[in-house]
């Protein structure tokens, strides 16, 4: 279990002087939030805070969580640069979620983009994240798809950590409102600069009652 504690997080983060990822918002959560009216969204797993950013431009009030405390600083440090409007609607808090926090739940977005946890840990933590939307609202989760992993791109190194977008709606009950249970397909750049076919796998769902 060390890939997912503090410690793990935090010296990859390290390992790199700016940024790790490349400060854009996700697709799947673009494609997913550009229909939505905005409102209040919890960002799972924020990282250095793009996708949380990017809602916040959009006119939501956005909680953005993360294990590590270094993304959450460079989170915290591009948030002072926006315009006053959009830093006003950010919030960021250090979560360990495997610890079971206490979140603020009516949320009208919980968002999860490319968790990767083994089970039975995911499955209690999804569940979790589940109850923290209202309703009407929406969750979103999107992960690498199984397949990704042979792929010649970089992927968690474990098999059990992957999870497909139908195991993630079995946790839901009837409450909910399936819109996308999916492997949606993309392309990505390999290292060495070739274009690869991979599928992100996407789980988005209302809460009904």
């Amino acid at each position: 279990m060390t890939d997912y504690t503090q410690e793990f997080w935090d010296d990859r983060y390290r390992q790199h002087a700016s940024r790790i990822w490349s400060g854009n918002p996700n697709r799947q959560l673009v494609a997913a939030a550009e229909a939505l009216t905005p409102g209040r969204a919890l960002d799972v797993g924020c990282g250095e805070g793009a996708d949380a950013v990017w809602l916040a431009s959009r006119g939501w009030t956005v909680l953005g969580v993360d294990v590590s405390e270094v993304a959450l600083t460079r989170a915290r440090t591009h948030a002072r640069e926006l315009e006053g409007p959009i830093a006003d609607r950010l919030e960021w808090r250090h979560v360990d979620l495997l610890a079971s926090p206490e979140l603020p739940g009516g949320q009208d977005l919980v968002s999860v983009q490319f968790m990767h946890l083994p089970d039975p840990d995911r499955s209690r933590v999804f569940r979790e994240l589940a109850t923290l939307v209202g309703v009407g609202g929406t969750l979103l989760i999107v992960a690498h798809d199984p397949s990704d992993r042979h792929a010649g791109v970089g992927r968690p190194p474990h098999a059990e950590v992957f999870y497909t977008p139908e195991q993630i709606a079995a946790l839901l009950d009837d409450s909910w409102d399936i819109l996308a249970c999916e492997a949606r397909p993309r392309t990505q750049r390999t290292p060495d600069g070739r274009d690869v076919a991979i599928k992100d796998a996407v789980l988005q769902a209302v809460r009904l009652r």
